[in-house]
This record gives C-alpha cells, structure tokens and sequence, in this order.
C-alpha cells in the first residue's frame, strides 16, 4: 500500500514538474497587447509574478517562480520599466528580469538646444531634475582635455536622439552626450579636428552661433563664412542669437529683441563687445561643427533673414541696407490681414 502511495506521490510531483515545464516554455497566447510593466525596487518575486499575471503578461505564476527558486542564489530580479510588446515564455521573461533589459524610452534633442532647452526636455520626457541637470552642466572640467577654455559643457553636449530609463540621473545623461559628442568628433570628424585644443573652442563657438542663425543646412557653411570673415576684418559680430543667449544667462527668456537688450553688458552680447562670446551659446550638430570647420570662401559680410526659412547675404553695407529694407516690406506684407474677396 505505502508502496502504491509512493509511486501516485512520485506521478503526482512528475506531473505536476512536467507542467511547470510545458509551461514554462509555452508562451502565454492569452497576451495580445503591448504593456509597460513599472516593477519598484526591492520588489518580491510572488509579487512580481502578481503583477505580471494582472499585466496579462503571464497565465501563472508557478513557472516563473520555479525559475526564481531554482536560480535565486545567482540571479537577483531588477527593477524598472520593461515593455512586453508580444507573447513570451515565462523562462524568457524571467531572464529579461535578470538581466535588467528595461524599456528606454526615446528623448529627442534637437540641433541648437542649448543647456536650458535640454533640461526642459529632460524634465518633461523623463522627469529629471533641471536644476540638477543645469548644475551638472557647469562642470566644465568634463572636457577640459578638449577645450581647457570652456566655461560649461554648452556646446559639448551632443544634439541626438537618445533612449534612456525612466530613473537615469542627470549624471548619466550627461555622460552620455558627452560621449557621443566625442564619437562623432572621431569618427566623423576626425580629419578636421586640429591638434590644437584652443580651435575646437573656437569652431565649436562658431558652429553654435552658426546653429541658431539658419536653419538651412545649405546656408550653414555660408554663414559660417560671414562670422570668419567678419572676425579677421575686426568687425562686431552682431548675432543676434547672443543677445538672447544672454538674456537667457540672465534669467530673463525673450522673444523679441529691444534696444535695451542690445546694450547688455554681457560678454555674451556680440552687440557690445567685439569677438566671440566666452563660449557656445547652444549644442551644435555634425553639420554646423563641419560647417565651422570648413566655412564658405567668399566676400559676404552681411546677411538677414528673407522670411522663409533663409537668408539674403551681402558683400556690402549698402547693399545689405537694401536687403533689410526688403525684408521689412515683405516682414509688413505678410503680417497684413487679407482681404476678403466679394461674392
């Protein structure tokens, strides 16, 4: 009779085993959406298991808590977000939880942000601290080995698209764009890249400035020209993107541009002090930083806006006179209020 007991026992926990085992490599079919599942630190695996089964990530618990038990002195689960986007087995979602193989979420930083835009976007995408983020970005020691003359890593701070955790600290993203700026300078840059550290201070002040001017990239090495020629000629720069910058600096955000903004003292202000500002004024992308490099030969001096996207440039004041007089008329011209037609 004990015999009999034995052997039912020993079917039962082979039975029960094999089933934990089919299960175990049997992706759940009930699952047919995509889900973010956000699993805390410090989180048990019985109620990880919970919460993947409310998820509808799993049918049961008991697979996945085999693979616990059997690798528990090894592995530890980790926590953080992790997208289920299709069914899966319970063993290779338990191995996706060893691994940490978390979700990243996609943060966009468009060419000419500038530290203050970036931690806006931080802020809003992953929930970083900007204030934190905007101290971080004050240690320019961080590159010092590039550009000893830095006053912050404005401009250093590389322009991408970047796919971070939820929870990533303002240290790591600042890592990360610092270190894609120096893959691109080289890998893609390298052949431009002078040995002198004092010139990639001073292309990549240039590209910044050159960044926030146009946004046609057939225009970013013609502009890039202008500030050259303008600063062996001794002449002011007189960008205007330095005179926000400023404003910026000075805890004041403008849209418009007034007489008084143009007399700021800060070193910033190309309006009043001749030469390059102390340091970038936003982060530049590749084709800026190969603009600077390798700016446009000509005699242009002189450029404005021409109200769709570029610019007019010009050889000479006179005729640059002529270009603002014609961008102030089209500028009156297409703010005026159309006319109805009578029927």
């Amino acid at each position: 009779m004990k015999l009999k007991l034995a052997a039912a026992a020993v079917l039962i926990c082979l039975a029960i085993a094999g089933w934990v085992v089919r299960d175990l490599y049997q992706p759940y079919t009930g699952f047919t959406d995509h889900e973010i599942v956000d699993i805390p630190a410090r989180t048990g695996a019985p109620a990880i298991a919970d919460l993947l089964i409310a998820k509808g990530v799993l049918a049961h618990k008991w697979p996945f808590l085999a693979c616990y038990e059997i690798g528990r002195n090894r592995h530890r689960l980790k926590a953080g977000e992790y997208l289920f986007d299709h069914p899966a087995r319970p063993i290779d979602i338990y191995r996706r939880l060893v691994r940490g193989d978390v979700y990243l979420h996609p943060v966009v930083i468009p060419e000419g942000s500038d530290r203050y835009d970036i931690a806006r976007i931080l802020n809003e995408r992953m929930g970083v601290d900007p204030d934190e983020f905007l101290r971080r970005t004050e240690q320019s020691s961080l590159i010092h080995d590039l550009d000893p003359a830095a006053p912050t890593l404005e401009g250093y701070l590389f322009p991408d698209t970047y796919r971070f955790p939820r929870g990533v600290t303002a240290d790591k993203v600042v890592a990360a764009m610092l270190g894609r700026f120096r893959h691109v300078l080289q890998t893609r840059l390298h052949d431009e890249v002078a040995d002198d550290a004092a010139s990639l201070h001073t292309v990549v002040i240039i590209a910044s400035l050159v960044q926030k001017e146009t946004p046609d990239p057939s225009e970013l090495s013609v502009v890039a020209g202008v500030f050259t020629r303008r600063l062996q000629k001794g002449m002011m720069l007189e960008c205007d993107p330095t005179v926000l910058y400023a404003a910026r600096l000075d805890h004041r955000d403008i849209a418009v541009i007034h007489a008084s903004d143009l007399k700021s003292d800060s070193p910033y202000n190309t309006y009043r002090h001749a030469g390059l500002p102390p340091g970038p004024i936003a982060n530049p992308g590749e084709s800026a930083l190969r603009a600077a490099f390798h700016p446009a030969r000509g005699d242009e001096l002189y450029f404005v806006s021409n109200n769709h996207g570029g610019h007019y440039f010009a050889k000479t004041l006179a005729e640059h006179n002529r270009n603002v007089a014609r961008y102030r008329q089209e500028l009156a011209a297409k703010n005026q209020p159309s006319i109805a037609t009578q029927p």
